[in-house]
C-alpha cells in the first residue's frame, strides 16, 4: 500500500531534507503561475471545431468540455488525438497548431491581469531559489502571459522552457522530456529543482523526472478541487498547498536557515 502523503490544502507540510537541498523552483505555467486555462480554452475551442469539422467529423466542443477533456496536453497533442478518433491519423495538424497558438496568444494578452498575492509570494522566494518556468505551452503563448501577469522580471524568457518548442521533439506532459531539459539547462539534478503543477499529466512529468514535486490548487475550479487534490497525491506529489503564499510559507523558514 502506499503510505499517506504528508498535508494538504492548508495543513501542507515538506521534508526538511527535501527544502534543504533545493536550489531551483521548477513552475508549470497555465493554470498555476496565472489562471490562464479557461480563458486560453474559449480561445481554443472555436479552433479545435474548426478542426473537427475539416475532419469530418460531427464533434463540437464547449470551452468548459474541452478544458476538462484535455487539462494538460497541449493543441498538438490534442489535435492528434482527434484525429486518430476520427480515423484519420496521418492528417497534418500543424497548420492548426500554429492558428490555434495564434488565437490563443492573443486572447491571453488581452484579457490575463497580475495577480498581486502570486508575484509578492514569488519575489519573495526568487532570492533564495532560482524561479523557472515549465510549461507544455509554446513559448510564444507564455511570453503574452508573463508580460500581461507582470511576471517578466521574476522568469524571464532565459528560464521557460517548453515541451512545444524548447526540445528537439516537441511532446506534452505527463512525458517527463521538459522537466529533464529544464534541469539539465540549469544545471541541477532533479531533486534540486522543486516542481510546482495543478493538473495531474503535468505533476506526472515532473515525478517521473525525479523532481520532488507540489500540487497547486490557486486557480482550480473549487468544486474541482477535492478530486484534483486527490488525483495529484496519487500521482505522486509531496504535498498539495492552495496558494504560493502557502508554499513560501513552507519553503521560507528552511531556506532562511530559520527551520527546524
Amino acid at each position: 500500500m502506499t503510505p499517506p502523503r504528508e498535508g494538504g490544502a492548508g495543513t501542507a507540510t515538506l521534508p526538511r531534507s527535501v527544502v534543504a537541498g533545493l536550489t531551483a523552483l521548477l513552475c508549470d505555467a497555465d493554470g498555476n503561475l496565472f489562471p490562464s486555462e479557461e480563458p486560453a480554452f474559449v480561445a481554443s475551442t472555436g479552433v479545435t471545431n474548426r478542426f473537427l469539422a475539416d475532419l469530418g467529423d460531427p464533434r463540437r466542443y464547449g470551452p468548459e468540455e474541452l478544458r476538462l477533456a484535455t487539462t494538460g496536453m497541449n493543441f498538438r497533442s490534442t489535435a492528434r488525438r482527434l484525429a486518430a478518433e476520427a480515423g484519420r491519423p496521418d492528417v497534418d495538424v500543424e497548420p492548426w497548431v500554429a492558428e490555434e497558438r495564434r488565437a490563443v496568444t492573443a486572447y491571453l494578452g488581452e484579457h490575463l491581469r497580475p495577480h498581486a498575492e502570486t508575484t509578492a509570494a514569488l519575489t519573495a522566494l526568487a532570492p533564495h531559489l532560482r524561479l523557472a518556468a515549465v510549461s507544455s505551452s509554446a513559448l510564444a503563448r507564455l511570453a503574452a502571459c508573463f508580460t500581461a501577469t507582470g511576471l517578466d522580471g521574476l522568469v524571464p524568457p532565459a528560464v521557460r522552457f517548453s515541451a512545444e518548442d524548447s526540445l528537439p521533439e516537441p511532446t506534452s506532459k505527463p512525458d517527463p522530456a521538459v522537466y529533464l531539459f529544464a534541469c539539465e539547462r540549469l544545471g541541477i539534478a532533479p531533486r534540486q529543482g522543486l516542481a510546482v503543477e495543478d493538473s495531474v499529466p503535468g505533476a506526472l512529468s515532473a515525478v517521473r523526472a525525479g523532481c520532488p514535486t507540489v500540487g497547486n490548487l490557486l486557480f482550480v475550479q473549487p468544486a474541482e478541487r477535492a478530486d484534483r487534490e486527490a488525483a495529484l497525491r496519487e500521482a505522486g506529489v509531496l504535498a498539495v498547498v492552495s496558494s504560493w503564499q502557502e508554499l513560501a510559507d513552507l519553503l521560507l523558514p528552511v531556506l532562511t536557515g530559520g527551520g527546524r
